[in-house]
């Protein structure tokens, strides 16, 4: 076992603005800040650094429609920064598990005291969990992947998910991360269909409506956005619903309830109707499972959870933004649930855990249909899409919703050392385009993903960081 210690951390911003707005929930997001991490870790005396990275997006870590942007910002930038200064207080870990549970609890303990819930709190965790796994990868000379299998993480499932007992990832895990991986592209609330309902001004060249992606892209997997209202979103279906079967007949979807719903019999009315419209019921035959339809602050209620096990027809549903705490998803499961989602941004070992105790649920009631999905948080290269990769693959996801590389116009906005590197390092996951940017690479509907899992942590490359501003000198006023 290696001796970790965080020596050092540093937080980058680069601003960032959508090519066309993305309609989510209750906002829509136009820019976004793009926050790196960088952290030299030692292990066993020796120095190394590692990266993490992600958009801090609004509404999504705590949905208050009252708060401010900026607000939010501050929040989400305050409980990385207590992450880090936590994790380079702590004394030496034996593995970076034991590591990561102690910056957790920490982390737990201030945010208590704070009033930041879990889900922001442990957020800023993630990012800190992330940059020393990279930062472990690339000392040690391995992949993710394989670390996960051999367990060099010194992972311990079953202080997370008691019932797993002494079984270790690789008795759950895949043998061999996948090397492809299935896009599921994202309609947004707002998202153009067809011709004419093109954004104003966007000329890049690139897709712009559903229609163009699927032709260009060979899509068959989807995420359709719900905005909670039963006419609209039964109108907004029977559109979208034309388009992909015009174009991509076998096509599979995911709905995303954004936690329109404080109660299960408004959604069960919706989800009722919806079926009574014979234009959207032959379409929705090809549904996945509907994700978070109920608002955190009620969907692991005991009220919420009594109607769902008394409803014998609902659909499968899993929990996203109610997953906050290790615990979530043994609750959601009792719960009527078919599973979680899992992203980055809510913790890697967290995820692990949790895609391990879907396989065990999975073998023990004999091929249950349970779910471990991959939701995004608009993730971008060259380090936050790639590390996300990295983790689907390795749990052996088939289908992840993208919208990251849709939203923007590829990585046009990164310094050209970072393109450049991207486009020799990952030229399987990325392509250029013709502005001269790399662009995510989407053939029949999937993304390659053998440099990403062949990296240490997904990045084939430590980024340089000079043309990013330190996040001291950073001002909201710069959005």
């Amino acid at each position: 076992m290696v001796k970790i210690s965080v020596r050092e951390t540093q937080l980058f911003i680069r601003n960032l603005t959508l090519r066309v707005p993305f309609r989510y929930g209750i906002t829509t997001m136009t820019r976004v800040p793009h926050l790196v991490v960088r952290a030299r870790v030692e292990l066993d005396g020796r120095m190394r650094q590692g990266f993490a990275a992600d958009n801090l997006p609004p509404k999504w870590f705590t949905k208050n429609p009252d708060s401010e942007f900026r607000d939010e910002l501050a929040d989400m930038l305050e409980v990385t920064q207590s992450a880090a200064a936590l994790a380079r207080d702590l004394p030496p870990a034996a593995t970076i598990f034991s590591w990561w549970r102690q910056v957790s609890q920490a982390q737990q303990a201030w945010a208590s005291a704070r009033g930041f819930p879990p889900l922001l709190s442990g957020f800023g965790v993630s990012l800190i969990e992330r940059a020393v796994i990279d930062a472990f990868c690339r000392a040690t000379g391995q992949t993710f992947a394989h670390a996960a299998r051999t367990n060099d993480f010194g992972v311990h499932l079953n202080e997370i998910h008691p019932e797993l007992g002494s079984l270790t990832p690789s008795d759950l895990l895949p043998a061999q991360a996948a090397r492809s991986i299935i896009v599921r592209h994202t309609v947004g609330l707002a998202d153009a269909l067809g011709p004419g309902d093109e954004a104003e001004g966007t000329d890049d060249g690139l897709p712009q409506t559903l229609e163009e992606f699927i032709r260009d892209q060979g899509l068959t997997h989807f995420k359709i956005k719900l905005g909670g209202d039963v006419e609209q979103d039964r109108a907004r279906l029977r559109q979208i619903s034309e388009v992909i079967e015009r174009h991509s007949p076998s096509c599979a979807f995911t709905l995303d309830g954004n936690e329109n719903f404080r109660a299960v019999e408004p959604f069960r009315a919706l989800w009722e109707g919806l079926w009574t419209d014979p234009l959207v019921a032959p379409f929705l035959g090809g549904l996945i499972f509907v994700e978070q339809p109920f608002h955190r602050d009620v969907a692991l209620s005991a009220e919420t959870t009594a109607d769902l096990l008394a409803w014998p027809g609902r659909p499968p549903m899993i929990i996203d933004e109610s997953d906050a705490s290790t615990d979530s998803l043994r609750l959601a499961l009792a719960g009527g649930y078919a599973g979680t989602s899992h992203k980055n941004c809510k913790g890697v070992f967290k995820g692990l855990a949790n895609a391990c105790l879907i396989e065990h649920r999975r073998r023990s009631n004999h091929g249950q249909a349970l779910h471990i999905s991959a939701e995004d948080l608009t993730n971008l290269g060259p380090i936050a899409l790639t590390q996300d990769l990295a983790v689907v693959a390795t749990l052996g996801i088939r289908h992840a919703e993208r919208n990251g590389h849709h939203y923007f116009a590829g990585l046009s906005q990164f310094p050209d050392s970072i393109q450049r590197e991207t486009l020799r390092r990952h030229g399987d996951l990325f392509a250029r385009y013709s502005g001269g940017y790399p662009v995510v690479r989407i053939l029949g509907g999937t993304v390659d993903v053998g440099s990403v899992v062949d990296a240490p942590f997904g990045a084939g490359f430590e980024p340089d960081m000079a043309e990013f501003t330190p996040v001291e000198d950073w001002k909201f006023e710069s959005l």
